[in-house]
C-alpha cells in the first residue's frame, strides 16, 4: 500500500503546536507523507496571536500549482485562511485539483480566544464548503457556520434563534446546508468524556468518546485531528474508521503534552505520544555502544586477540601485555574505589552531575563497585602474577597503556562520577565481548585460563550491572553531561583497542589513541 500524500493548506506556527506545523507532524504519526502550502504567516506562541501576515494571493497560487503540477494528492487539509482573496484562490484551485479526500477545519477562532478569520473571508467559506468532504469546527466555529447556513451564507454571525442550537442541530443545519459531513468536536465541552459526533447531510450521527485529559495543553488540537483524519481517510476509505483511530491518537497526544513543556502558555500536544509508545526503549547505552561498532571489529580483528584465540600468539608477547594490564589494573582499581565513594555520598567525584542527583548512587551500587575494585586487585595479584615472565615484572609503563590512564585520570578529575563511570565502563563491556567473541577454549590451549577469564559468566554479570548503573547515571544527566560521558566511553574504546594492538607494535608505542 502506498503512503498517503497529503497536502496541507494552513498558516504557520513559529512554535510548532498548531497550523502547519502541527499538521504536519500528525500527517507523519499517521505514515503519511506531508506537503504544504502557507497561506498566512503568523506571530504566534503559546500566548496568543500577535500578528498576521498574508502574501499575495498570486504567490498562494503558485505555491499550490507547484504541488498538483507535479505530485498526486491523496488527501487535502485545509486550515486557515484568513481572508476572503485567500478562500477565493484555495476554493477556485480545489475545483480544478480536487483530491479524493478533501477536510477542512474552519480555523476562525483559535482556542486563545483570537479571531483567526476576517467577517468577508467567513461569508467566502460557503463556496469551499460544497466542494469538502468533511468539516471539522470548534463549537465557537460551529455556531458561526450555523449562522451562515441560516442566513443562506450571507452573514457573518447566527441570528438570535440559530445561537440556541444545541451542538448536534447546528452540526445537522450546516451538513445539510452544503452537502458535507460535519465533526462537532466536543473538546471545549464540560464533563469526564470528550464526544465528537460525526453528522452526515442525512443527519445520522455518530458518537465517538474519549476520556477529558485534565491538561491545559492544547495547543493545536483541531489543526492536528484534522490532519490525522484526513491522512486515515486517504489510507481506510472510510470517514467512520478515520474519526475513529484519530480520537484515540488525540487522547494519547493530549496525554503527554504536559510533558513536552513548550512554552509558558496553552501549549501544544504530543504528536508523537502514540509512535513513542510502541518503539523499543532507547538505552543510552545502547547508542553509544553502536556507535564504537567499527572499533569494536578493529578490536576483535587485532593480530593480538586472533593468537591468542587460535593459540599462536607469542608467549614473551603474551607476558608483556599482562606486565602492561597490572599497571593499568592497579590505577583502575583506585577509579572503581572512588565510584564506590561516591555512589556512597563521599568521597572523590562525587561532583554536581546525575550521580550526584541520585542516579547510581546507593549502598547497592556502591557495593557493586568496590567489589569490582577488589577484583582488580584480585586479578592483578593472582591471574597475572601467576602468568608473569620473569622478564616482564619490572616492565616500565607502555606509552599506550600511559595515555589509557591518562584518559581515565581526566575522567576522573572532571568532577563528575557519571563521566568517570563512563569511561571505566568500556573495560567491563569490551572485555564481556570479547570473551563472548573468543567463545570457549578447548582443552589443551595456551592460553585457555585467560580466555575462561574472559568469558567468565560473572564477569559477563557484572558487566551488565555496571552498564546498568551508567544507564542509570545517563538517563538522570544534562544533555551536556551526557555528552561528556559519551565521549568518555567512545575513547575509552578506542583506548581498548589500541591496549590490545600495543604488544605487536614494539615498546615505542607507535599505536597510541
Amino acid at each position: 500500500m502506498s503512503v498517503p500524500r497529503v497536502l496541507a493548506i494552513a498558516g504557520t506556527d513559529p512554535t510548532g503546536g498548531a497550523g502547519l506545523q502541527a499538521d504536519l507532524k500528525a500527517i507523519a504519526a499517521h505514515d503519511g507523507y506531508g506537503m504544504g502550502v502557507v497561506t498566512a504567516l503568523v506571530a504566534q506562541n503559546t500566548h496568543g496571536v500577535r500578528s498576521v501576515h498574508v502574501p499575495d494571493v498570486a504567490f498562494l497560487r503558485e505555491q499550490l500549482d507547484a504541488v498538483s503540477d507535479d505530485v498526486t494528492i491523496d488527501a487535502v487539509k485545509i486550515g486557515m485562511l484568513g481572508t476572503a482573496p485567500v478562500v477565493r484562490v484555495v476554493t477556485d484551485w480545489l475545483r480544478e485539483h480536487r483530491p479524493p479526500v478533501v477536510v477542512v477545519d474552519p480555523v476562525m477562532v483559535a482556542t486563545s480566544g483570537d479571531r483567526l478569520l476576517d467577517e468577508d473571508a467567513a461569508a467566502a467559506m460557503g463556496a469551499l464548503f460544497g466542494l469538502a468532504d468533511l468539516v471539522t469546527p470548534n463549537r465557537a466555529e460551529l455556531q458561526v457556520l450555523a449562522g451562515l447556513a441560516g442566513a443562506g451564507a450571507a452573514a457573518g454571525a447566527a441570528p438570535a434563534s440559530l445561537s440556541s442550537l444545541s451542538s448536534l442541530d447546528a452540526a445537522r443545519l450546516v451538513a445539510s446546508t452544503w452537502d458535507v459531513l460535519v465533526l462537532a468536536k466536543g473538546g471545549h465541552d464540560e464533563g469526564p468524556t470528550s464526544d465528537d459526533v460525526l453528522v452526515s447531510p442525512s443527519g445520522s450521527a455518530r458518537r465517538f468518546t474519549a476520556p477529558r485529559v485534565a491538561t491545559a495543553n492544547t495547543h493545536g488540537t483541531g489543526c492536528s485531528l484534522s490532519s490525522a483524519i484526513a491522512t486515515l481517510a486517504a489510507r481506510h476509505g472510510d470517514w467512520e474508521l478515520a474519526v475513529g483511530v484519530a480520537k484515540p491518537w488525540l487522547t494519547a497526544a493530549l496525554r503527554g503534552a504536559d510533558a513536552l513543556e513548550v512554552g509558558s502558555g496553552n501549549g501544544p500536544i504530543d504528536h508523537g505520544a502514540v509512535i513513542r509508545a510502541l518503539l523499543p526503549e532507547v538505552r543510552f547505552t545502547d547508542v553509544w555502544w553502536s556507535d564504537v561498532d567499527s572499533v569494536l571489529q578493529a578490536t576483535i580483528e587485532c593480530g593480538f586477540l586472533v593468537g591468542l584465540r587460535d593459540g599462536t600468539l607469542d608467549a614473551d608477547v603474551f607476558a608483556g601485555y599482562l606486565a602492561q594490564d597490572v599497571h593499568y589494573l592497579r590505577a583502575y582499581e583506585q577509579h572503581l574505589a572512588a565510584l564506590a565513594a561516591s555512589a556512597a555520598g563521599a568521597g572523590a567525584g562525587a561532583g554536581p552531575g546525575a550521580a550526584a542527583a541520585g542516579a547510581g548512587r546507593g549502598p547497592a551500587a556502591a557495593a557493586f563497585w568496590a567489589a569490582a575494585a577488589e577484583g582488580c586487585a584480585a586479578e592483578a595479584r593472582d591471574l597475572h602474577h601467576r602468568r608473569l615472565a620473569g622478564t616482564h615484572a619490572d616492565d616500565p609503563v607502555h606509552p599506550t597503556c600511559a595515555g589509557y590512564l591518562a584518559h581515565l585520570q581526566e575522567a576522573a578529575d572532571s568532577g563528575s562520577a557519571a563521566v568517570l563511570a563512563a569511561a571505566v565502563l568500556p573495560c567491563f563491556r569490551v572485555y564481556a565481548w570479547v570473551g563472548a567473541q573468543l567463545g570457549a577454549a578447548p582443552d589443551g590451549h595456551a592460553f585457555a585460563d585467560w580466555i575462561t577469564a574472559y568469558g567468565d559468566p560473572g564477569f559477563a554479570a557484572s558487566s551488565a550491572e555496571a552498564t546498568r548503573l551508567v544507564e542509570e547515571m545517563a538517563a538522570a544527566a544534562t544533555p551536556i553531561e551526557r555528552g561528556r560521558m559519551a565521549r568518555a566511553f567512545r575513547r575509552s574504546t578506542e583506548w581498548e583497542l589500541a591496549f590490545f594492538a600495543m604488544p605487536l607494535v614494539g615498546a615505542a608505542g607507535e599505536f597510541t589513541c
